[in-house]
């Protein structure tokens, strides 16, 4: 990887395209720090610090991830990159159930962009429903509910609350644009690349505040997440490769076909999407209990004991099942194998042994099914270590190495890493004539 990005910054456009794109980075992070007019920044910078050593932070711990910290400082990009996520996640799942989506998506490029317009389109009203969300907290005291300390200026000010309800869901948009600027004239898929900054924004602070808590607990959190970052690395890498032969046949005067290839199967076909629905889906009851925490409902009071925080058996099993079924429901959604057999079909393309059309579908079904097994286990299990091994060395609220962090950091760096790495071939490939 070190090499890579050396060999890059020795090349002068892609030089160019690294320090646009680390640019880009330092004015999102600036953005994540600066505080949104109307807060009382010494009252928040308080009520902020009790939350870290509270209970708190686990209310809001996935919004809290994908923001880099910036969501409990209430800052310009205190929503980080979530609206857009659960926009993107949306728009996926529709895509399924809606044919007229479905139909934009099989136009091509043209399609590509409409659904990427509609993308924007929600995200913006997610943003407004959130940071609404967020700032109602925040002006109840709910928000840090150990904090008596009021954290915005003037609660009562309507015009200064629309104000920063519009300035939070500007913050997204703009987020949204230095995503697209990244992919446009940067290295890598700009909205990954801030993904893994907010991921990665959190860790020296989570570290500090181990080492200062315990240094044995420190060396103990590092040597686990060297070696879950290991196992990540080895199975993100794991795939399964199905031959596939293409006869040959005359078009013309030329002659076309006759070549070997074959289809990658990843172990871990769904990627993180299964983690980010699951804790999705167990966020919303943590808000509800956030926001009646003085009601006296049997509901409530059940959802709160069992599955406001991470360390019940409800909660684990709830968490590791939605895992479970989320990877098998995105991976069906997402690899149509009957789709792919008529599109090898249709080229000339035959798995060796196997009849094209319907018996190629059924056997790239039943080989996908078997491969989903162990990726959904592996998703479940790396997503449950923070909450199960290291509660019990008390890192589990500071834990800087979450499964949903190690598989971010590790999926976007691999695939930055790549892409560099093409980029270096296409511009020292020499070929047979130099």
């Amino acid at each position: 990887m070190l090499t890579a990005f050396t060999r890059a910054f020795r090349t002068p456009d892609l030089r160019k395209k690294l320090l646009f794109t680390l640019g880009i980075i330092a004015l999102f992070r600036l953005g994540s720090v600066l505080p949104t007019p109307g807060v009382h920044v010494q009252n928040l910078a308080a009520c902020f610090d009790q939350a870290r050593s509270g209970d708190t932070g686990n209310i809001y711990g996935m919004v809290q991830l994908f923001s880099g910290g910036a969501l409990l400082k209430l800052s310009v990009f205190a929503l980080g990159i979530m609206p857009y996520i659960t926009a993107s996640i949306i728009l996926q799942l529709l895509v399924v159930v809606i044919p007229r989506l479905e139909a934009l998506k099989k136009e091509g490029q043209s399609g590509q962009t409409k659904i990427t317009q509609y993308t924007r389109y929600l995200t913006i009203g997610l943003a407004v429903l959130q940071s609404t969300a967020f700032i109602a907290l925040a002006r109840t005291g709910q928000l840090f509910p150990n904090c008596q300390q009021d954290v915005l200026l003037d609660p009562d000010n309507i015009f200064q609350i629309v104000t920063m309800v519009v300035i939070m869901t500007a913050g997204t948009s703009v987020i949204m644009w230095l995503g697209e600027l990244i992919t446009d004239r940067g290295v890598g898929n700009g909205m990954s690349i801030l993904i893994f900054t907010q991921v990665v924004a959190v860790f020296p602070s989570e570290l500090a505040n181990i080492f200062q808590a315990n240094k044995f607990t420190f060396a103990v959190v590092m040597v686990v997440g060297i070696f879950m970052i290991a196992a990540v690395v080895f199975v993100e890498q794991a795939q399964r490769r199905i031959p596939v032969q293409y006869a040959k046949r005359m078009v013309g005067r030329r002659m076309y076909g006759g070549t070997s290839t074959y289809i990658p199967l990843k172990v871990n076909q769904a990627g993180i999407i299964p983690v980010i629905f699951a804790s999705s889906l167990l966020y919303l009851p943590q808000l509800v209990t956030s926001l009646f925490q003085t009601s006296d409902n049997v509901v409530i009071t059940w959802i709160s004991q069992n599955l406001a925080t991470g360390d019940t058996p409800i909660y684990m099993a709830t968490f590791f099942l939605l895992i479970i079924f989320f990877t098998y429901f995105y991976v069906s959604i997402t690899f149509n194998p009957t789709e792919v057999a008529d599109n090898m079909k249709k080229y000339g393309g035959f798995i060796p042994g196997i009849r094209p059309g319907r018996p190629t579908a059924e056997y790239l079904n039943f080989v996908l099914t078997r491969l989903t097994a162990p990726g959904a286990l592996y998703l479940g299990l790396i997503s449950m270590v923070p909450i199960v091994a290291l509660a019990v060395a008390g890192a589990s609220q500071n834990f800087p190495f979450g499964g949903t962090s190690i598989l971010i950091m590790v999926g976007v760096g691999l695939d930055t890493v790549k892409q560099i790495e093409s980029q270096l071939q296409q511009r020292n490939y020499e070929g047979f004539l130099r």
